[in-house]
């Protein structure tokens, strides 16, 4: 079947719509937006680390959920694993160029978050006591 100009752009448009479950940019949206991998590419933003200094330098972050997201990383080219043959075996994560491509990104969303931290506190307390009172029958 052989598709018009106008046909194959809606079709390619459609296959790129990040609100459809299987779109390519949309499971890309969903892996780079985790809390995990903005605070270890904020991390990795100061040169290589180790698994150690990582776990340091990102509270909370457990081995297993810091693993899982270095692994998701080198997976899609954002981070290199170097791993060198010593006692014990040294293991090196650093940020691809892609890895550093996105770092503007990420800096953007933490300005806003800092920025916004204090009106978003405010609101949440708000809507919490607004919904509060509604649920008591006030």
């Amino acid at each position: 079947m052989t598709l018009t100009a106008d046909q194959s752009r809606e079709r390619e448009q459609h296959r790129y719509n990040a609100s459809l479950e299987f779109c390519p940019a949309r499971q890309l949206m969903e892996a780079i937006s985790s809390k995990w991998v903005t605070l270890v590419m904020l991390a990795l933003e100061e040169g290589p680390q180790r698994h150690s200094e990582l776990r340091r330098r990102i509270p909370g972050a457990s081995q297993k959920m810091l693993t899982s997201t270095l692994r998701t990383l080198e997976r899609d080219g954002l981070i290199t694993r170097e791993v060198t043959a010593s006692v014990p075996v040294r293991t090196d994560y650093e940020l691809t160029h892609r890895g550093q491509s996105l770092l503007p990104v990420i800096f953007r969303l933490k300005e806003w978050a800092e920025d916004n931290m204090d009106a978003v506190a405010a609101s949440r307390q708000h809507h919490d006591r607004v919904r509060a009172g509604v649920a008591a029958g006030q």
